[in-house]
C-alpha cells in the first residue's frame, strides 16, 4: 500500500475527524519533536499513517485491524513496534519506561488540548462521524470517554506534551462534558 493510497482511506466518506488532516496534525507535532533518533522518527511516522487507516464508527476493533494491515506492508524490521504502538491507540494506555508509545499517545491526544474554537470543531466531528448513534446514546458514550481522560492524573504520557497540553485539555474535557450534561 503506498502512501497516496494511504491517504486515500483517510479519505473515505465519513471521516469528519479520523481523516487526513488528523494524520497531517500527528505528523506535524512529531516534526516539531527532539531528540528522535531517525529509527525512531520513522517508526513513529508509519505508527502515524497506519493508526487509524480502518475507521468504522461501528467497530470496535479498528486499531486491532488498523495494526494487522500496517505489519503487512511496513518493513519486517520494525513491523512489530508499529504494531504494538498502533494498538495502545485503542486504550492510551502507556508503560512509564514506554517513551515511544508515550509520544504516540500524546501526539494522538493533542487534540484535546486544541484552543477552545479548534476542539469545538473536533467535538463537532466526532459527533458527526457517530451520527448513527441516537442524541441520548452519543451523550451518553462521549461523556463516559471524556471522563475517562479527565480523571487520569496523567493525560499525555509524554512529559513535553503534558506540560504544553495538560491544562487546556483538562479546561476543554471540562467545558464539553457540561454541555453534553
Amino acid at each position: 500500500m503506498t502512501r497516496e493510497e494511504l491517504a486515500a482511506a483517510y479519505t473515505a466518506p465519513g471521516r469528519h475527524y479520523h481523516n487526513l488532516a488528523h494524520i497531517e496534525d500527528c505528523l506535524a507535532a512529531l516534526a516539531r519533536l527532539d531528540g528522535l533518533s531517525a529509527a525512531e522518527r520513522e517508526i513513529l511516522t508509519e505508527a502515524i499513517w497506519w493508526h487509524d487507516v480502518v475507521y468504522d464508527p461501528t467497530r470496535s476493533d479498528n486499531e486491532e485491524l488498523s495494526a494487522q494491515l500496517a505489519e503487512q506492508h511496513v518493513r519486517a524490521d520494525i513491523r512489530d513496534e508499529v504494531g504494538r504502538l498502533i494498538r495502545l491507540t485503542k486504550s492510551h494506555d502507556v508503560q512509564p519506561d514506554d517513551r515511544l508509545g508515550a509520544i504516540l499517545i500524546s501526539i494522538d491526544l493533542s487534540i484535546l488540548g486544541a484552543e477552545g474554537a479548534r476542539y469545538d470543531a473536533y467535538a463537532a466531528a466526532i459527533r458527526q462521524e457517530f451520527i448513527h448513534v441516537g442524541d441520548a446514546d452519543y451523550r451518553a458514550g462521549r461523556a463516559s470517554v471524556l471522563r475517562r481522560f479527565a480523571v487520569r492524573a496523567v493525560i499525555y504520557p509524554d512529559h513535553g506534551f503534558a506540560a504544553m497540553y495538560d491544562r487546556r485539555a483538562r479546561d476543554n474535557l471540562a467545558r464539553e462534558l457540561a454541555a453534553l450534561s
